[in-house]
Parts: structure tokens; sequence; C-alpha cells
């Protein structure tokens, strides 16, 4: 999960690109032009904000399924589900998990 997620953490995006500034496979690991403009701005290339993997899931945690029961007992309840944020929407491509949930 985190690897799918990566251009949305720090997590570095790029290893073909971190590997190619490597000068030997014995030599320190280097992080890549993509992972270095993340850390040092804060911002994805699509000018997100980038998390932790642990702060991105306490966002995406914020999304959440209500039961809604009218107070007129002759209506059933339904499911209103809250409408995810960019970054929220953005995750969710990535993993390829649809947040709308539908009737339950």
């Amino acid at each position: 999960m985190a690897r799918t997620l990566s251009p949305m953490l720090f997590k570095d995006d790029d290893p073909k690109g971190a590997k190619a500034l490597r000068d030997s496979p014995v030599a320190p690991a280097k992080r890549s032009s993509s992972a270095n403009a993340k850390a040092s701005t804060k911002r994805n290339a699509d000018h997100m904000p980038v998390h932790s993997f642990a702060t991105l899931m306490e966002d995406l945690a914020t999304v959440v399924a209500n039961r809604i029961q009218p107070t007129d007992t002759d209506l059933p309840s339904f499911i209103m589900i809250t409408k995810p944020t960019p970054l929220q929407q953005q995750a969710f491509e990535l993993l390829g998990v649809s947040w709308n949930l539908g009737c339950m």
C-alpha cells in the first residue's frame, strides 16, 4: 500500500532514479531528485501536501459513512458518505478504491 501511495508520501517514488545516482551497489542509497523535491517543498508533483503513511491514514479515516434515520418513521434510513477532499480522492484513485459505496 505504501508503494502504491508513494507519490503522496515522503517515500521515494522513483527508485530507478535513485539507483542511477549510486556510484556502486555498496554505496549508501541516495534519494531521487523527485524525493528531494518532495522533502524540500513538502508537496508532490501535483502540488498536494505530502504525508507520512501514518498521517495519510489519519486523514483518510475522516471519510465516514453516516446512517441517517429521518424522524418520519415511514421513511427508511439511508447512508450518507462524507465527500472526500482532493487529497483523499487522489489516495483512493491511486489505490483503485471507490469511496462512493452507494446504498447499504
